[in-house]
């Protein structure tokens, strides 16, 4: 089982550099701006909130967030309420990208679903739940 998961992985590695070569940015840049530009539109995020959404650890999510930042696709803007907080704003660069990645990541889970039905859907997302779980408790 964990074999097929490592080669799934990577097929969709290899599927998400592939659409990316036009952005400049890398897979795991491109699913972090997707949830900033979207998740912005009706909250303010910061790089806690990255962390809890893709289980990640504070100094990946730092490293992510300085290179988008240096690469103009972010800036960090500190919060009056807390001077340590700072809110991370998508700037036009990475609005005008809002629907080239959507697009991208909309093409990317067609094609992955192709010939499946809800129904298998359904069961394989619970299934990989609890294998998330699993891992999750150790």
């Amino acid at each position: 089982m964990a074999r097929l998961i490592h080669i799934i992985s990577r097929k969709l590695k290899h599927h998400q550099i592939l659409a990316d070569d036009d952005i400049g940015l890398t897979p795991m840049q491109k699913h972090v701006l997707k949830f900033i530009l979207l998740e912005s539109l009706h909250r303010e995020i910061y790089q806690k909130d990255v962390e809890d959404e893709f289980q990640i650890r504070r100094s990946t999510v730092t490293g992510i967030i300085q290179l988008m930042e240096k690469n103009g696709f972010l800036y960090r803007e500190s919060v009056s309420k807390d001077a340590r907080l700072k809110r991370l704003v998508p700037t036009k660069k990475s609005e005008d990208l809002r629907n080239k990645i959507i697009e991208n990541i909309i093409e990317r889970d067609q094609k992955m679903t192709e010939g499946i039905s809800e129904e298998e859907l359904k069961s394989c997302k619970n299934v990989l739940l609890k294998i998330f779980e699993n891992l999750t408790d150790c």
